[in-house]
């Protein structure tokens, strides 16, 4: 990495509670790639400062975590399709003061349902109604999915979510039949919920793909369990490598390989 120095351009990302996953992915690649850029992690009590940051002092780009990605929606300039599509916001990207802000986990979830050749016409069940489940959910209308129930037990969220993409929502698990299952919750997560299955056996045993946007670990139980069965799988880990691969060409206007991807990707994932 180049010494710090007063021409360097600064990206950040701002988060409720800051990892290493991005500070690592960002810098792994300007480093192999010789760019002149540093990427550091923060928090903050005030959003509205924090953004006016970005734009006087000149910040490339921003990448946005819970829960500000709704609170910087009237702090930007412009909108990308990706953004207005689920009303969030993960990505700002500050060309001389004008801030444009983008949903690269929309962009990353529907690259990777196309990558997979996932088949449009099957059923659809997804577990989750937070944030992330808005961009997944987003991404599926987009792409063509007309049969997708939304499982939720919070009945303002789920219905509000299903409603707004035009499908079903349910508050307690359907009759296994779906035939892709989608997990957008924190079970399986590292954590208190490590060993959460988030759908049953009955479920997967019906089914013919399965999509975990859990990222750590990158072998969720249900991820295991539907290997064992040979199932198709999508992984959180690819969500949070497209994602940030995409950020990364937005601020720097680079486009990594997918072998510098990986390598970032696995780089980013090593213990601390």
């Amino acid at each position: 990495m180049p010494i710090l120095n007063k021409d360097m351009t600064l990206c950040i990302s701002l988060a409720a509670r800051p990892s290493n996953l991005g500070t690592r992915f960002h810098n792994f690649l300007y480093d192999e790639l010789g760019l002149n850029f540093v990427y550091k992690a923060f928090t903050t009590d005030d959003i509205a400062g924090a953004i006016g940051g970005v734009r006087a002092l000149g910040i490339r780009g921003c990448s946005v975590s819970m829960p500000f990605k709704e609170a910087v929606i009237p702090l930007v300039d412009a909108m990308e399709p990706s953004a207005e599509a689920i009303e969030s916001v993960n990505t700002i990207v500050n060309d001389g003061g004008t801030l444009t802000a983008s949903n690269t986990d929309y962009e990353a979830v529907e690259a990777l349902l196309s990558e997979h050749d996932v088949d449009r016409a099957q059923s659809v069940l997804v577990r989750g109604s937070g944030g992330m489940a808005k961009a997944v959910v987003a991404a599926f209308r987009g792409a063509g999915f007309d049969d997708l129930t939304v499982l939720a037990r919070n009945e303002a969220a789920g219905r509000a979510l299903a409603d707004k993409y035009g499908y079903r929502w349910v508050a307690t698990d359907p009759a296994p039949g779906h035939a892709m299952l989608v997990n957008v919750t924190p079970l399986g997560m590292e954590g208190a919920d490590a060993s959460a299955q988030s759908f049953s056996d009955d479920h997967l045993a019906a089914a013919s793909t399965v999509f975990d946007v859990v990222a750590f670990p990158s072998e969720t139980p249900l991820i295991r369990a539907a290997r064992q069965r040979d199932l198709a799988v999508i992984s959180g880990a690819e969500v949070v490598a497209l994602q940030a691969a995409r950020q990364f060409e937005r601020y720097t206007g680079v486009v990594p390989t997918r072998d510098q991807v990986e390598r970032a990707a696995a780089f980013s994932r090593l213990p601390a």
